[in-house]
């Protein structure tokens, strides 16, 4: 992943959807760009045109925070954006290439004996790059059109690449915004790591929809929400999602869903969770 480069058309694309009226800017005459301008975007972070072309060109070395502060602050970035850019001057530089890439670790087994202790709520553990690399049985036949494809399954290849994703996902284009969304942080904490450049340069090639949308340069935190999906053996579910951060594991997380207490959500859950505690029944060796 070239760091300087994403630099780049990440500032680009935050200082074009300001407009100079947002900002209290006059203007006089046709712009011929869409946006501020570089020189605008300088005088209201309080740096040098000089010194903000330079990061903007993609050479963040040695900047510091306080001007990082001043530059989110002038392209009105939001707390996910200011912490997408912090992690891209982090890694700016050779010091970041010495890094050794981000490894999928195994789960941790008491981890392991958690998700297997959720019997009756949906739950993953997920990396950076979107595999799931552990689910608890509810989880696995929640999921199940996405194991089919591998095991484990990687969601945004099921998004992009699976024909029925689509039917999989009703809010299919949202889901689609946030996997590429949260490719795109991962990238930016691990812009060498060669098994996240070779998922992103994959979808890339194989999908315009990805395509598309990672040239938005758009990023956001994932901590909690709501998950529309039609399940092939239940039908229509609705689930909220909370996720968590394991101490232990800076490059994994926990995702558990839930239903609403006496919803059709709730008792859909009821009935897949049965189904998997007969699957578990039929292969228990006797």
């Amino acid at each position: 992943m070239d760091n300087r480069s994403e630099i780049r058309d990440f500032m680009i694309s935050r200082r074009a959807r300001i407009t100079p009226q947002q900002v209290g800017l006059q203007v006089h005459g046709t712009r011929r760009v869409a946006g501020l301008r570089r020189s605008e975007v300088a005088r209201l972070a309080g740096v040098s045109l000089e010194y903000y072309t330079r990061m903007e060109r993609g050479n963040l070395r040695g900047v510091s925070d306080s001007v990082l502060d001043a530059v989110a602050r002038a392209l009105r970035l939001d707390d996910a954006e200011r912490a997408h850019l912090t992690d891209l001057a982090r890694n700016s530089g050779p010091a970041a290439r010495r890094k050794r890439p981000s490894a999928s670790r195994k789960v941790r087994p008491n981890l392991l004996r958690m998700l297997d202790a959720l019997t009756g709520i949906p739950a993953f553990v997920v990396d950076g790059r979107a595999d799931l690399v552990a689910a608890n049985a509810l989880g696995r036949i929640l999921f199940a059109p996405l194991y089919e494809r591998a095991d484990p399954p990687n969601h945004a290849r099921f998004v992009f690449l699976d024909p029925r994703a689509s039917q999989f996902w009703p809010d299919w284009a949202k889901v689609a915004d946030d996997a590429v969304a949260l490719l795109h942080v991962q990238a930016a904490r691990h812009p060498y790591d060669q098994a996240l450049t070779a998922l992103i340069g994959e979808l890339s090639t194989r999908s315009d929809q990805f395509r598309t949308r990672w040239a938005r340069h758009d990023v956001q935190a994932h901590t909690t929400g709501v998950k529309r999906l039609h399940h092939p053996m239940v039908g229509p579910l609705e689930l909220t999602f909370e996720v968590f951060l394991p101490a232990a594991d800076d490059d994994q997380v926990l995702i558990v869903y839930c239903a609403e207490a006496g919803s059709a959500s709730a008792d859909g859950l009821r009935l897949l969770a049965n189904e998997a505690a007969a699957r578990a029944e039929d292969t228990t060796p006797p």
